[in-house]
């Protein structure tokens, strides 16, 4: 059974672990609404996509703030929290502050609301063949 990559160790630890080169552009995704237990919790203000978990987020100038780590509420009026990275406390950000995120890690929300169509039959793969996480690998 494979590991999730040995980089970086246990939740965040000194370093800061893996922190990546900020993302060619940024859009506004959230503000702040609230702090809770050290983590962000933030209002969806671009409502027609859903960030991937993990994903990092940023202040507008592309410094690296923290990463998504939960999303929840009704579909059209979607919350997340913000884990936040080494350095950053939560009450340093106030109500209505503005979290970016690189465009590339947003998921449409359509993915998620529309019924499945590509069920049965030959699969003809759209994105596939990435391996992805998870799975049992073929023999069994």
């Amino acid at each position: 059974g494979g590991g999730r990559g040995g980089r970086g160790g246990g939740r965040g630890g000194a370093g800061g672990g893996g922190f990546n080169a900020p993302p060619s552009s940024v859009v506004l995704y959230g503000k702040v609404l609230h702090e809770c237990e050290n983590d962000l919790v933030c209002d969806v203000v671009k409502s027609d996509s859903v960030p991937k978990f993990n994903s990092f987020v940023f202040h507008e100038n592309k410094t690296q703030v923290g990463k998504v780590d939960e999303i929840f509420g009704a579909i059209n009026d979607v919350k997340f929290t913000v884990k936040l990275g080494t350095g950053f406390e939560a009450s340093s950000f106030k109500e209505g502050d503005e979290i970016y995120i690189d465009p590339d890690r947003l998921l449409p929300l359509r993915m998620f609301t529309e019924p499945e169509k590509k069920s049965g039959g030959g699969g003809r793969g759209g994105r596939g063949g990435r391996g992805g996480r998870g799975g049992r690998g073929g023999r069994g």
